[in-house]
This record gives structure tokens, sequence and C-alpha cells, in this order.
């Protein structure tokens, strides 16, 4: 299902997206829709809600909806039978604006009555600009605002006797796996990114609140918890790694605690600080799972200062190196930018060499827009559209021919996944080095009757494609 193919679709409405079979290289997660199983009561206010963007903003969304249900909200399954929608929008890139605008008119075209929270809304003006007749516009993470919103646009009516908020809030991700946010914002000065600019400098949770919305993830029946944040390893730095009822505030101690709850643990958005190396013995001792999602959007020390990034490539394969030494089953993903301006021939082939030592296992990457408001916007040598366009091409057949190498040597071992959907065809599920919608499938066609969703299984590889392993479960 695409976007432009995507209303809200039946039968409930927020129900996240099924992956595609296969994996194409530019998926990215995007469009998701909340996971809501109740009845209306009569005269119940209802609202529907679109969330667009990155995991963070989808932790937005369901503390949006979990809030709304409380106060006896119910939430509709169309938008012909919501009272109000909710558009939660991305700004990141223009293409990712345009997205959003769309919804925002899709929305307003079936429904009539729309509220635009996220990213985009940080710019009132532009939103009010093109749609003139939504309701009300607010920024990132203004989750008193946006209510403030509803409850003008849609008075709550709630029910003492039959408006009881489940323990687990309202999820717009399958009940086995959730997205767990440790921080907001970013105190990095990316050239490229106006994330900073839009939610602010970075802002670490109390260990102990993260761990305690853990602990009741994991007692509703979560079996994986996606660990997110702008900066993910910077975690408590503005708190001064505050310890707060026995927890400190530091990434590698978050971690061992959350590896105690029983679920499998996956960490986003880190970047390669030295102290990273702390985690790794943590994820060769199994208390987290072997897998690193890593930014680090090229190679070229040059590119990488035009970018304001530290400019440590070959420092970084040391760093690469070292970790495989703890933990040889360890599992990199990383996002990199093709057609920054300035970036020559000879720095996008080192980037291709660099692709080359480091074999990453999961690999993504973006040709360069600029986006409204950001620095890059106004540097020398911005690259030709069709000069990105080949070498977004010859990136993405490099890293595909190296997925297809490392998955080839998984035929015949026996792996532990994940089941995250199952269907008349069999079940598609993932392993340990697969995080949700971004990376690989696991496929299993045979004696898969009995599995339900959100096992955890061991299965035995038998055969593999370009991002994607097909099993059979092991005997």
């Amino acid at each position: 299902m695409t976007k432009a193919q995507c209303p809200l679709p039946p039968p409930v409405m927020l129900s996240y997206i099924p992956r595609m079979v296969t994996n194409p290289a530019e998926l990215r997660p995007d469009l998701a829709f909340a996971r809501v199983y109740e009845t209306k009561r009569p005269g119940q206010p209802t609202i529907g809600m679109v969330s667009l963007g990155c995991p963070k903003a989808l932790v937005d969304s369901e503390h949006i909806l979990t809030r709304l249900r409380a106060e006896g909200y119910g939430v509709s399954p169309d938008y012909a039978g919501a009272d109000a929608v909710i558009v939660n929008t991305c700004g990141f890139l223009d293409s990712a604006k345009a997205e959003s605008l769309e919804a925002i008119s899709e929305a307003i075209e079936a429904n009539g009555r729309v509220i635009v929270t996220g990213c985009l809304g940080a710019d009132p003006e532009y939103i009010s600009g093109v749609h003139p007749k939504v309701l009300a516009v607010t920024g990132p993470h203004q989750y008193e605002r946006v209510l403030d919103a509803v409850h003008l646009a849609v008075p709550p009516s709630p029910d003492p006797f039959m408006d009881l908020l489940p323990t687990s809030g309202v999820k717009l991700t399958p009940r086995h796996y959730s997205y767990l946010k440790i921080s907001e914002g970013c105190n990095h000065k990316c050239k490229f990114c106006i994330i900073p600019d839009m939610r602010g400098r970075l802002q670490s949770r109390p260990a102990h609140a993260v761990l305690r919305e853990a602990e009741k993830l994991v007692g509703n029946g979560v079996k994986e918890l996606l660990i997110i944040s702008q900066d993910t390893s910077a975690y408590g730095v503005d708190i001064k790694y505050k310890e707060d009822n026995g927890h400190r505030a530091h990434i590698t101690d978050l971690a061992r605690d959350l590896g105690t709850f029983g679920a499998w643990v996956r960490l986003h958005y880190v970047y390669p600080y030295p102290h990273v190396r702390e985690l790794i013995p943590l994820m060769a001792d199994g208390l987290i799972l072997p897998y690193l999602d890593i930014p680090f959007q090229h190679a070229h020390p040059d590119v990488l200062n035009r970018m304001a990034r530290p400019a440590a490539g070959a420092k970084t394969l040391d760093e690469i190196s070292a970790w495989r030494d703890i933990c040889p089953d360890i599992s990199l993903r990383s996002t990199f930018i093709v057609g920054y301006p300035g970036e020559t021939d000879v720095e996008f082939q080192m980037l291709l060499d660099w692709l080359d030592e480091s074999q990453l296992d999961r690999v993504g990457c973006f040709k360069y827009e600029n986006v409204a408001g950001a620095r890059s916007n106004n540097l020398p040598d911005h690259v030709p559209e069709e000069i990105k366009q080949d070498r977004w091409d010859r990136f993405m057949a490099k890293s595909q021919a190296i997925s297809k190498r490392k998955l080839a040597r998984k035929v015949a071992q026996n792996l532990e996944v994940i089941v995250d959907e199952i269907d008349e065809d069999g079940a598609t599920c993932r392993t340990w080095a697969d995080a949700p919608e971004i990376d690989g499938n696991l496929f299993i066609d045979e004696g898969f009757e009995t599995l339900s969703i959100g096992d955890i299984i061991s299965v035995t590889v038998d055969e593999a494609g370009e991002y994607d392993l097909w099993a059979k479960l092991k005997r």
C-alpha cells in the first residue's frame, strides 16, 4: 500500500501499514495509523489521527491518543466517523513537507475539521497559508496545546462508568513491540538539519521514568523495546547523568537495566562516541540485542566538516573493528547522504570505498535536499540532480551487493526470530539484526500454522535474497 492510496484504512483507524512482501532499498517508516480495538458508545466524541514521519513522532501520537482516550474520546475507524482529525506532521525534508500538506488536504476534504501538530507545525503560518481551513496548528511535542485544540473543536463527554484508560495506553505499533523514547531534542548543529530548531536542545527523561514505562510495556505483552531519541548515546548529558531512585541517567546504565526485563532491547540513533564501546559487552552477553543504528551520514572528512559533523571516518572504522572483536555477531545499520553541496567525485568515491571496508549490514541513503531554514542551503557548489541520482544508484548497488553477500552466509544457520505477521501464505518474521519497517524480513512458508504474532522462535535459514531471508522452523 502506498501513501497515495492510504486514506484511513479499514477495519480500524490508525492501524500500522503492513510491510511490503520484500524490502525495497529506499523503504522508511512513514504514515502510521493507531491500532485501537474498541466499540464506540452512544454519544461518545471520536477523534482520528494520521501520524507522519519518524518513530519519535509515532510516540508523540501515542501519547496524544492515550491522553484523549483517558478523557473519554473514542478513536474513529474512518474519516467520516470522526468528529475531528489530528494530523501529526513531518517537516524534515521538503518532500516530507509535501506529504504532510497532502495528508492535511486529504483530511480536510474527507472530514473538514482538522488539527495539525508535529514538526511542520513549528511554522504555523506556512500551514495556514496553504490550508486556511485548519482548526489549529501546534508544534512538536506540544501535547497540552493539542488537547486544548481538541477540547475547543470537540468538547469531551466522558462516561465515568465506561471510559477506562487501558494500562498500556493507545499504541500505534503491533502489540509485541513498542518504541520507547528516552529523550527529546538534540545538541548537534548539523548544517543540513533543522530538528534542533523544531524540537529544541536535548532533554533527557529521568532513568526511573523510562524504566517504569518499559516495565509496564513488557508487563502488557511487549516482546521488543525499540529505544529512540534524536541522539541516544547522549542520553543524560543534559542532566549530568543524574541518579534518581537508584538509576543513573546514562545510556550504558539504562541499557543494562532495560536488559533485565527479558525483552529484546534495540538501540536506534546512536552516535559513535567513545563510551558507546561500553555497550558492546552488554550485547556480547546477550543483555541487549547486538544491533546499533548509527547515522554516519558520510565518510569523507571534508564532507563531514561541511556538514558540521565529527570528521573521523578512519577512526570510525577502527571503532567498528573493535566492536566486532568484542561482539562478532553485531549488526550495524546506518544512513548516508549523497550529493551534499560541494561533494566531489573523489569524496563520493571515498564513501564507496569506506562502505567496502566497513561492510555495514543495513544501509539507507538519501539524496541531499535543501530544507527551509537549514544552513547547508547557503553552501556553494550544489550538486546537479542527475549527479545525485547517479551517486544514489551507485551507492545503493554497492550496499545491496554487500547485503546480499552477508545474508548468503546465514544460509544453514540457526537464528532466533520474532513473528510480526501471519497470513494464509506464511509468517513474516525478523531476526535480531532487523528493526521493524526499515530492515529486512525472514519468511516462513511451511509449518507456520501453530505460530502466533509476537512469538520468538528458532529457525534454520534455507534461502537468502538481497535484503530478506527464508527459513524453516528448527526441528
